[in-house]
């Protein structure tokens, strides 16, 4: 992909997510130095809360944007039933999270914010996961191997879990792993003109 001299930012510590954006084939630093906390309203609409804080992580970027920068920051959310799923905080609470979406559905919407000088876009797109019944020996063997605690719903797709966890997927691969490439690229050529 052309960036036509614009210079592409990353925000974002997840290794997923820089391999996914690299996968596009272009250049782009991370710079993940920002002043932001991971807090929102109580009222927002479960659906809008990975948006709120992805535009939260952009305009919380240490510093202004100079010209011909393009800031990226995400964020992704499980959300099953009506239990909102962000990262677990211990291995207790990573095992409770997978109890949960054992042999359930559940949803995973990942939010993308691309920003310059002069416009901020955001954009979500929402996948379904269908995990089978996970027995508890299952479920420590992969926290306790994996330590999923920088992964929303304490699961990555990519890894253990998901090659013997989940029979089906509706909607992108690539949303569940934390990056809708589809909608980066798409955004991409609108800003880069």
């Amino acid at each position: 992909m052309d960036t036509k001299g614009k210079k592409i930012i990353l925000a974002s510590g997840s290794p997923r997510r820089r391999e996914l954006l690299a996968g596009l084939n272009i250049d782009f630093e991370v710079d993940t130095r920002n002043h932001f906390e991971e807090v929102y309203s109580p009222e927002t609409p479960h659906e809008m809360i990975p948006e709120v804080l992805s535009e939260c992580k952009s305009f919380g970027f240490h510093r202004p944007l100079e010209d011909g920068e393009i800031l990226i920051t995400s964020d992704t959310l499980v959300l099953c039933g009506e239990r909102v799923m962000g990262k677990p905080h211990s291995r207790d609470e990573a095992i409770d999270m997978l109890r949960h979406l054992s042999g359930r559905g559940h949803k995973v919407t990942t939010a993308i914010t691309l920003r310059d000088k002069e416009r901020c876009e955001t954009l979500s797109d929402t996948a379904i996961v269908h995990f089978k019944e996970l027995s508890d020996s299952e479920i420590e063997y992969y926290i306790d191997n994996f330590k999923p605690f920088d992964k929303a719903g304490a699961y990555g797709i990519q890894e253990w879990i998901g090659y013997i966890g989940i029979g089906k997927i509706e909607g992108s691969f690539f949303t569940i792993m934390g990056l809708p490439v589809h909608l980066v690229y798409q955004e991409l050529l609108k800003f880069i003109g």
